[in-house]
């Protein structure tokens, strides 16, 4: 073979020796979890930056070039980010996580599913990355459509979702352990945003101030907090770094309730290995820190 031919072999054979796709995840729970499943391969890329919300974002003609040249973009479907519905279209190889087979979403009740269908939210919870059982069926799922994508690199695919899970069981058991001498502590939460981690750890949630965090709370609800807080014995309102409303300020003047903050994104949290447990951590130790206070 000729030394120019060789050239060309080589080049014509480049992209498939490094055939790891572009993978987009609209904002970053999602790019923390899919960053454990592609280590040592490619690293996700994320639409949205993590101060802004999938409850009220809008697309910017760079995010549609993104989504447009990705090979694959994952997302949790119109339930969270309906501005990436029209976008996605007919685009193929694209991961909705609200319809992976298996996956099992908390159904909102009828005064929740009202107030989010205002606002194109469905009826079912879509903070799934706060589940552990939802984010394995999820990590084997994707696992699998990456494998079937990038066939070159299905050992790597595999290692790493071993990995992640023996690291989810370990952290679940670590969160259970360390959330137990608080879990019967009552609170307040700023929106309805924390159910699957609740209920796994079986935490006192009493209520919370908004469904979604775009909608204010009314001022009926915010006078029955008030009374609950005063009356009964709540230990923490917890507000979101996202969303500082002043009415938690309010709400709680009188009462003998802490403020504590909930960051249901991570948004403080750096995507590198391990991040998805770090951002675990951190809301563990939120709940505890105010939870266990005296």
């Amino acid at each position: 073979m000729s030394r120019s031919s060789f050239i060309l072999a080589t080049l014509l054979l480049a992209p498939s020796v490094a055939s790891a796709n572009t993978i987009l995840t609209s904002f970053k729970p999602i790019q923390m979890i899919v960053t454990e499943l592609t280590q040592g391969v490619s690293e996700p890329d994320v639409l949205m930056n993590s101060n802004a919300s999938p409850h009220d974002y809008a697309l910017k003609p760079s995010d549609v070039k993104k989504v447009h040249s990705a090979d694959m973009v994952i997302w949790f479907g119109p339930d969270l980010e309906a501005f990436l519905t029209k976008v996605i279209g007919s685009k193929e190889n694209v991961i909705k996580i609200s319809s992976i087979p298996g996956i099992e979403l908390r159904e909102f009740g009828h005064e929740d599913h009202d107030a989010h269908e205002g606002h194109n939210h469905g009826s079912h919870d879509p903070h799934f990355w706060l589940g552990i059982d939802q984010v394995e069926v999820a990590a084997k799922y994707i696992s699998a459509k990456l494998i079937e994508t990038d066939p070159d690199n299905a050992m790597a695919y595999q290692e790493n979702l071993d990995s992640f899970l023996i690291a989810l069981k370990d952290k679940e058991q670590s969160i259970r352990d360390q959330i137990a001498p608080v879990k019967n502590k009552g609170y307040y939460v700023f929106h309805d945003a924390y159910g699957y981690f609740e209920q796994e750890f079986e935490l006192n949630n009493l209520g919370h101030f908004t469904v979604s965090p775009e909608r204010k709370p009314g001022a009926k609800s915010l006078i029955a907090i008030k009374k609950t807080l005063v009356r009964d014995n709540v230990q923490c309102v917890f507000s979101e770094p996202q969303f500082t409303p002043a009415v938690i300020e309010s709400v709680t003047r009188g009462s003998n309730a802490k403020q504590g903050q909930l960051d249901p994104v991570g948004s403080s949290v750096e995507v590198k290995s391990g991040s998805y447990f770090d951002f675990l951590q951190q809301l563990t130790d939120s709940y505890t820190s105010c939870l266990s206070a005296e």
